[in-house]
């Protein structure tokens, strides 16, 4: 075909490459051999251009590598920060006042979406305070653990109180004639919204549990937020095998003897059950963090102080143990010790064995639910060393001054519960060990 001149004048750089080889193709075929071929004066002044703009655009896309490098090396610090700064907004935002929210204000505890377990929940307190902590906090809580514990075989002991206190037994209720068959002799009960609608009691789980078996302790204390230590060996100051004739408690002490007591190893077992649930939340915290900002758990634990902190200011007191005022009860002699001497060891390894742990030591006045009123103003006191170490065993030490001053502590059962649940938030007896009482009167022991 023949070329036409607009086949030189196309306007755009497209058109002048694919004109060109056209060109040649044309020219060399209506030429002489021997004739050169024509130079284009333009092909050295463009490609020189086009370098030119080349070196322009690699000078720009380094500039852009080297600023992607420079952010690329703060962007961890930063996701780390920003990361840090969400969950501490997470953790201590209130949902019911987001408009009052000042930073002035120090948070205060609270138990939501914590999951709190009850330790020995089927004895007299222990029901009365799982019944408290659902009537008072069970919208906010995420669950009530009522642990039970049982010695040997698994028994109904103690449920038929837990039962009432909590108002499982307020439904409607069924039960059948003495000639009937089992199944219809035996009561039960349906849940009434009009009556139980308060009592929350979707809250409330029950495991059964030995606190000397540590495998057990480990179990139910995994997931756990707070814990409230109520058990007990003891019925008053003397032991339950002798108090109440207990066959089962009866053959652990003679046929175990070194197995262990619920006051001394059944409360270590709980204390190490709750250090390693709460490592292990942390541990997951760190790695929940690492994967967001692409670094090792190890990195995240040392590079940043709140996911190594054992507690956050809105959180519970993490154990609360209920124990007893010296002028409680007498002393009763045990194969491993007198009985005030084993509650204060107990009290000891909250205090020295396990210092990541936030704790209050309540030691209760003697309950009197006859003569003390229920509803009564708590009132505390500083805890006073009473005992004295005698052949390697804590022993209480018995004073004149305890006789000369003939006063006891009381306080109504209702009112020892209150005090249990309210102490997980009371941030004046954190970290300390306090007497409870709301009455004073003559003693009966001494």
């Amino acid at each position: 075909s023949t070329l036409t001149a607009d086949a030189f004048t196309q306007p755009t750089q497209i058109a002048r490459i694919s004109a060109r080889p056209l060109l040649y193709t044309s020219l060399s075929a209506t030429s002489d051999e021997n004739e050169p071929l024509p130079e284009f004066d333009d092909d050295e002044a463009e490609v020189k251009k086009d370098n030119e703009e080349a070196d322009k655009f690699l000078q720009k896309a380094e500039q852009l590598r080297e600023q992607i490098r420079q952010m690329e090396s703060q962007i961890g610090d930063d996701r780390r920060a920003r990361y840090v700064e969400q969950v501490e907004n997470d953790n201590n935002n209130n949902d019911d006042d987001d408009d009052d929210d000042d930073d002035d204000t120090p948070k205060k505890k609270s138990l939501k979406g914590k999951r709190v377990l009850i330790l020995g929940a089927n004895g007299r307190l222990g029901s009365m305070i799982t019944r408290y902590l659902l009537r008072t906090h069970g919208s906010e809580i995420k669950e009530a653990v009522a642990a039970v514990h049982f010695v040997g075989q698994a028994t109904t002991r103690g449920y038929g109180r837990l039962s009432y206190e909590v108002g499982a037994e307020d439904g409607v209720g069924t039960i059948g004639s003495a000639w009937s068959s089992e199944d219809e002799r035996n009561a039960s009960f349906e849940f009434d919204p009009e009556t139980m609608g308060g009592y929350h009691l979707n809250k409330l789980r029950i495991v059964e549990v030995e606190l000397l078996d540590p495998v057990q302790v480990q179990t139910i204390t995994e997931d756990v937020d707070a814990i409230i230590y109520c058990a007990t060996d003891f019925d008053g100051n003397r032991p339950k095998a002798v108090a109440s004739l207990n066959a089962a408690f009866l053959f652990r002490a003679i046929a175990n003897p070194t197995k262990g007591r619920v006051e001394i190893e059944g409360l270590r077992n709980c204390l190490e059950g709750l250090t390693a649930t709460l490592s292990d939340q942390r541990w997951k915290e760190q790695r929940r963090m690492a994967k967001y900002v692409g670094e090792s758990a190890a990195e995240v634990a040392a590079a940043s102080n709140t996911s190594t902190s054992t507690k956050k200011p809105t959180d519970p007191t993490q154990f609360v143990l209920v124990s007893t005022c010296p002028d409680a009860f007498g002393n009763f002699e045990t194969p491993f010790g007198e009985f005030n001497g084993m509650k204060r060891q107990g009290e000891k390894i909250v205090l020295d064995e396990f210092p990541s742990l936030s704790y209050s030591v309540l030691q209760m006045g003697k309950f009197d639910d006859n003569f003390v009123q229920e509803g009564q103003e708590l009132q505390f006191a500083d805890a006073e060393e009473d005992t004295v170490v005698v052949d390697g065993v804590i022993c209480a030490a018995r004073t004149e001054e305890n006789v000369k001053k003939a006063e006891q502590k009381r306080i109504n059962r209702r009112d020892a519960a209150r005090a249990a649940v309210d102490a997980l938030l009371n941030e004046d007896i954190e970290g300390k060990k306090v007497q409870v009482y709301t009455k004073v009167g003559v003693t009966d022991i001494w």
